[in-house]
């Protein structure tokens, strides 16, 4: 079993060159199996934690997340990067002793997004969103100095697709520290291509959340360092769970159940 600073040293070397693809578990079960599928690094999903929960993205309670997330950095021995969403505060020193407490749990990232939360103003200002990364930065190097932070500029998620202001944040947070820079939302070769070329040399996450008509090898083409999911692997097990249970509920038939998973698979695998 690698240590947690053994894990950590492994997560950065990830990011110095080439591309890797860091699929996003929601529970120990889905964690364990894709560290069997060979991915070198896991990432929490904010979403697919919160409706394995019952409730929405960005409702579950900061201690709750802390908690699930010390859980999946004990499921392998993988390293992990939390999806720590806006960092469960508004103002830079909250922030920071936030992820004080997400440092805690042995991560070797963790990424702190500009979002609010508040529809009528979606994004903090440049200058607090800048000082809550700067927050963070300083909060790790004090308390845990080989955790990456990913600095993460949420425009094209909250109706703001700006090319030129995602890249302007991104820059600003890579200047407040930020090791590695994420713009979910991005699609367009080009868009993706002029982040990367924008906040090099930092390594750049581009989020796929569906088909978008490029491959690990094109992201890899275009200079990106690592692909995430999100919250599409718990999306497409949904998927499965609505259809065979809609299909018992309205029509009394168990086709969708003979795409299940062995019992004995399964039973094997977690024995």
């Amino acid at each position: 079993m690698p240590t947690i600073a053994e894990r950590r040293a492994a997560f950065r070397k990830l990011h110095e060159s080439g591309c890797f693809v860091i699929p996003n578990p929601w529970d120990i079960g889905t964690a364990r199996y894709l560290a069997h599928l060979g991915f070198k690094a896991l990432a929490t999903t904010s979403a697919g934690f919160a409706f394995s929960r019952g409730r929405a993205d960005n409702a579950v309670p900061r201690d709750e997340v802390i908690a699930h997330v010390a859980e999946l950095v004990a499921a392998t021995d993988l390293p992990v990067n939390a999806d720590f969403e806006n960092g469960f505060a508004h103002e830079p020193g909250e922030v920071a002793q936030n992820v004080r407490l997400c440092a805690q749990t042995g991560v070797a990232g963790l990424s702190i997004e500009d979002s609010t939360g508040n529809a009528a103003a979606p994004l903090y200002p440049l200058d607090q969103a800048r000082a809550r990364i700067r927050a963070a930065r300083d909060a790790l190097d004090r308390n845990a100095p080989d955790v990456m932070l990913v600095g993460r500029a949420e425009c094209f998620l909250v109706g703001r697709p700006d090319l030129t202001e995602t890249i302007a944040r991104l820059q600003a947070y890579a200047a407040a520290g930020a090791d590695c820079l994420y713009a979910p939302g991005l699609r367009k070769r080009d868009d993706i291509a002029a982040v990367v070329a924008a906040v090099a040399p930092r390594p750049v996450n581009v989020l796929v959340g569906g088909p978008v008509g490029l491959t690990v090898a094109d992201l890899t083409d275009l200079g990106v360092r690592r692909v995430s999911v999100g919250g599409a692997l718990a999306r497409a097990a949904w998927a499965g769970f609505i259809g065979a249970a809609t299909e018992l509920a309205q029509h009394g038939t168990f086709g969708a159940l003979g795409n299940a998973t062995p019992h004995a698979e399964l039973n094997a695998f977690f024995r």
